[in-house]
């Protein structure tokens, strides 16, 4: 079985070839010129998706040395993201599914995300704890198959990828901020400043990460009104970093212990943070915990995930049951399976 994945959830077009759980193409196109409005404008996303699908689908069909009558499948994110980039994607998908009679599998961005470290890792078994972390989302999961899971804990306002982002922007960085952050951290000193670890010691799983934007917020106006050389930058950068990191990988620690899971999976944009890695990869080992993150081809939004997870669907149902092009998009789901 062959299938043709595509997603444009936010400021990536993506399309890919999956053949028996094995990516024989994943072509990922960025929108990069959101970067000088210091975010993604949903409407300038969904057009440059309009105008970039038709190619990126046919690259990947050709990267894979595929044909579109060899599809048996074609999978394509429905929920969440930005509707009008989700409806460019959805549209498409259910344009090639007519004009080819192909079953059409919404797939959900997130449960993407959830499932995303099983592409390259094989000795995955299930249940396992995955934490999802991006500039939307911040949630743990409980997964215990490919049809169900549990949302175990979530951010209660902004998502750390979102802190990344508007800490790196009160500091006169550009955008997206996670990359930057963890480039100027790497000469700096974590311990500069103790900036707040908010719901560390909660006794659930949830996040809080506004408390942090304002902590920076305030710490800038008050010693740097005139901006911060790039000395003292780092350290700032190395700080806001720590105090992140910090509350992910003890509150994904906590869960993974509490559940008796022996492996723990991160996934998301931010999961390609150096530091996040390198302190899941300790302290998980600490604790006989195996921790995998994705290539970091597959932590970006990707269309790889989406196709992956289609395909295991598809082996717990029937082409027939996808046969129906009815469903729809949304803009936000992240609930229990």
């Amino acid at each position: 079985m062959k299938i043709l994945a595509i997603e444009t959830s936010c400021d990536e077009t993506s399309a890919a070839i999956i053949e028996n759980s094995q990516v024989l193409s994943n072509v990922v196109s960025s929108q990069y010129f959101h970067s000088k409005y210091g975010g993604v404008v949903p409407e300038l996303a969904s057009r440059a998706h309009l105008h970039s699908i038709v190619t990126i689908v046919k690259n990947a069909l050709n990267l894979a040395h595929s044909d579109i009558n060899e599809i048996s499948a074609i999978a394509v994110t429905t929920q969440p993201g930005l509707i009008g980039s989700l409806i460019v994607g959805a549209n498409f998908a259910k344009g090639l599914g007519l004009r080819y009679n192909i079953p059409v599998v919404p797939i959900n961005h997130i449960e993407g995300h959830i499932y995303s470290g099983m592409i390259e890792n094989e000795e995955i078994n299930f249940p396992y704890i995955s934490l999802v972390v991006s500039g939307g989302h911040t949630a743990l999961f409980y997964v215990e198959s490919f049809l169900k899971y549990q949302l175990i804990g979530t951010t209660i306002d902004d998502a750390a990828g979102e802190a990344f982002d508007k800490t790196a922007k009160l500091l006169g960085l550009g955008y997206p901020g996670g990359p930057l952050i963890d480039k100027f951290a790497k000469d700096g000193d974590p311990n500069y400043v103790n900036f707040p670890r908010a719901m560390i010691n909660s006794g659930d799983y949830n996040f809080s990460f506004s408390g942090l934007k304002t902590a920076v917020k305030n710490y800038i106006n008050k010693n740097f009104p005139d901006g911060v050389n790039e000395k003292i930058l780092t350290h700032i950068c190395a700080s806001i970093q720590e105090a992140i990191v910090d509350v992910l990988v003890i509150k994904a620690i906590k869960a993974a212990i509490a559940y008796s899971s022996k492996y723990l999976v991160v996934a998301g944009g931010v999961s390609a943070n150096s530091l996040l890695r390198r302190k899941f990869a300790q302290e998980s080992a600490l604790r006989g915990i195996k921790f995998i993150a994705p290539s970091l081809s597959y932590c970006i939004d990707n269309a790889a995930m989406i196709g992956f997870l289609a395909e295991k669907k598809i082996i717990n149902a029937t082409l027939d049951d996808f046969k129906r092009l009815d469903f729809t998009t949304k803009a936000y789901t992240l609930k229990n399976h």
